[in-house]
């Protein structure tokens, strides 16, 4: 195995260090650089939210419901559970006639912690809409609804709109669909798993539609990847990644997280898909690790990187808040 790519300073010294894998392939799916495994099998967990958006537009459900730009971005989203998600999502489930207990997606503390000291001091319990899939399983809802299928078991891998997703993906990365590893996520819907190299097509597509091989889901793709770019806010939130890395790159860069160390982007500038999984399952990982490929890359530059810089080399700062420590990469990627 490779050294491990990620260094954990304390004092001067290492303190923990982290395996990475590495894939950065074109829209033709050549792999291009690499680091650790970049076939490594892997569960894409929300990295794999923009593709299992598609359904929404490609069935009607997205126009016939008059979702909005907004909207989309949302449904592509692991969300803070800020009043903006929220609210937008209770939107979503009023225009389909839905209502927030139509979400099969389960509860649990959200990361806008304003919100929840905001529920607790209001007497109120947490619900499904502070979920920070609510937004993924809302776009689910509204393709059940628009096709008249059972709305109450939407999250099971026999009901037609996991099958879609499913299946959507096999033809987009034209893997197939008898070798997708199927789990089941967080929040209680199919999860996918493929080979790390093929997570980073899928997101090569998202930010080039126009170079898929099976052009019938270039449009939506490029709906979803507007949306997400248009409102990343919605994507993630406040001092997330993948806001603060696509409002820094200004159109260029399209970017999802993913549970248990997953993080993956596209590039629109030079057609390139980058997925990055920590062997470990650390999210604080693969974001130092992400900007490192874009310095080795050269996607970006100074200005951007400064403004990025707590993803560079992320500080460890202890209860006072100070910085006590770093995280920083020590990797060089294998060009193929």
């Amino acid at each position: 195995m490779n050294e491990p790519g990620i260094n954990v300073y304390r004092g001067g010294y290492i303190e923990s260090q982290h395996h990475i894998h590495i894939a950065v392939v074109n829209t033709k799916g050549e792999l291009i650089y690499s680091y650790g495994d970049p076939t490594r099998a892997t569960f894409a967990r929300s990295s794999m939210k923009p593709l299992q958006a598609i359904p929404i537009i490609e069935t009607g459900a997205a126009e016939a419901s008059n979702l909005e730009t907004a909207d989309i971005a949302l449904m592509c989203a692991s969300h803070n559970g800020e009043t903006i998600h929220r609210s937008r999502v209770l939107s979503i489930l009023e225009k389909v006639g839905q209502s927030e207990d139509a979400l099969k997606c389960g509860t649990h503390i959200p990361r806008d912690l304003e919100s929840y000291i905001a529920l607790i001091r209001a007497g109120k319990d947490l619900s499904p809409v502070f979920s920070n899939c609510s937004g993924k399983h809302s776009g689910m809802i509204t393709t059940a609804v628009h096709q008249k299928e059972d709305v109450d078991n939407y999250y099971l891998l026999s009901h037609p709109v996991q099958q879609r997703i499913i299946n959507t993906i096999s033809e987009l990365l034209c893997y197939p669909k008898d070798k997708i590893g199927i789990g089941i996520d967080g929040c209680g819907v199919p999860v996918h798993m493929l080979p790390l190299n093929y997570l980073a097509l899928g997101f090569a597509y998202l930010a080039n539609p126009d170079k898929t091989k099976d052009v019938k889901h270039s449009q939506a793709l490029k709906t979803i990847r507007d949306a997400m770019m248009a409102y990343p806010e919605l994507v993630a939130g406040k001092e997330r990644f993948d806001t603060d890395v696509m409002r820094a790159f200004k159109g260029r860069i399209v970017s999802k997280a993913g549970a248990e160390g997953v993080q993956c982007i596209g590039d629109i500038k030079t057609g390139l898909g980058i997925a990055i999984k920590a062997e470990d399952g650390n999210g604080r990982a693969v974001v130092v690790a992400m900007m490192e490929v874009f310095r080795q890359l050269g996607i970006g530059n100074e200005e951007i990187y400064k403004e990025l810089s707590v993803y560079v080399e992320t500080p460890i700062k202890n209860m006072r808040k100070e910085i006590i420590g770093m995280i920083k990469p020590s990797f060089t990627l294998k060009k193929h």
